[in-house]
């Protein structure tokens, strides 16, 4: 979100730039300076982004640096008798887009402490007697933190609904997609590899014709919880097919893949699923190799071998590729290609 609001932030900059230019011989062009510190503590502040262990609290600081920055600049130009006070209210637009519940009022405490101590602190008198001048910006703030929040929850929940697969509560393709850029930049800083696992369920189509769809829908909802719990928390499962998955984990190289796939078939071996039904999944595993980045394509392609020797050797079985080297972007559309072992072995 903070790539997306990026942009956008420098247009309002430069918004407000051009209106403290327009009103200079008001208040002068000093105000620039101000707006070039809030504008320099959000690019120091995106510098050290990809290094921190909690980006969010890098951001929250330089966001509220940057309301305090707009407070004095407000409180040295004229303090509540000038309309800029309003500013104050420009960044909290920004909260509900980046923050949790909690950040959104901290960051509208904030502001509205800001406000106050600007319009109290600078001229006392003039804000007891006109009290607006105060309370419409904290109205302001206030109602732009509650509208930006509702806003952004229900982006939330429709962009869930978007990605994720509403049998299972897995990932789908299109979070697939969006994802795997992310872990070829990651791999390339990081030289870290990801690790794929690529499952598929044994003779499933045996029990949607045997026992019925909704016994078979019943079935891969427990085979993905069974899937998910076992999982760590950053490690990624998808459901890419009817009852095809695939799992990433960013920072395990093939053998961490083939100790985990094996986990998971013992697991969907020795339960009961659905109604009672026993069934057994096959895995094709590999890696990206260290110091590189990921390439999808090809590692897909190589689990996907490496399943289809799992089917025709059997079944119910992990089988493995060798590491794969990345050689450059991978095509999209082997993203949303049929496997090979599901489409012929089931």
């Amino acid at each position: 979100m903070e790539e997306r609001i990026k942009p956008v932030r420098r247009i309002a900059i430069g918004i407000l730039a051009l209106a403290l230019i327009a009103g200079a011989p008001w208040i002068g062009l000093w105000t620039l300076l101000p707006l070039g510190v809030a504008a320099g503590l959000f690019a120091v502040a995106d510098a050290y982004l990809e290094r921190s262990e909690r980006p969010e609290y890098v951001m929250f600081a330089a966001w509220a640096l940057s309301e305090v920055t707009i407070a004095a600049a407000v409180a040295l130009s004229g303090g509540p008798r000038v309309a800029t006070l309003s500013w104050i209210a420009i960044p909290v637009v920004t909260l509900s887009a980046r923050f949790s519940l909690r950040g959104v009022l901290v960051g509208v405490g904030i502001a509205i402490g800001l406000v106050l101590a600007v319009g109290f602190g600078t001229d006392t008198a003039e804000t007891l007697e006109n009290p607006t001048i105060i309370l419409a910006p904290v109205a302001l703030i206030l109602a732009l933190g509650v509208l930006s929040t509702a806003l952004m929850q229900s982006d939330v929940e429709h962009r869930g609904e978007a990605v994720i697969d509403p049998l299972t509560g897995m990932l789908n393709r299109k979070a697939l997609a969006n994802r795997i850029s992310e872990l070829r930049q990651q791999s390339e800083y990081t030289g870290q590899p990801v690790g794929l696992i690529l499952g598929d369920l044994d003779r499933f189509k045996a029990v949607n014709d045997s026992q019925g769809h909704a016994a078979g829908d019943a079935v891969l909802t427990d085979v993905a919880y069974l899937l998910r719990k076992r999982l760590r928390a950053f490690d990624l499962a998808y459901r890419i097919g009817g009852e095809e998955f695939l799992i990433l984990l960013p920072g395990a190289d093939t053998r961490e893949c083939a100790r985990m796939a094996e986990d998971l078939r013992q697991a969907v071996a020795a339960g009961t699923v659905g109604d009672g039904t026993e069934i057994t999944i096959s895995f094709g595993v590999t890696a990206s190799g260290r110091g590189g980045g990921f390439d999808y394509a090809r590692a897909f392609a190589a689990a996907d071998e490496a399943l289809y020797e799992a089917k025709s050797g059997g079944r119910n079985r992990v089988c493995e590729r060798p590491p794969v080297v990345f050689s450059g972007p991978s095509p999209s559309a082997t993203l949303h290609a049929p496997s090979a072992a599901t489409s012929t072995v089931s």
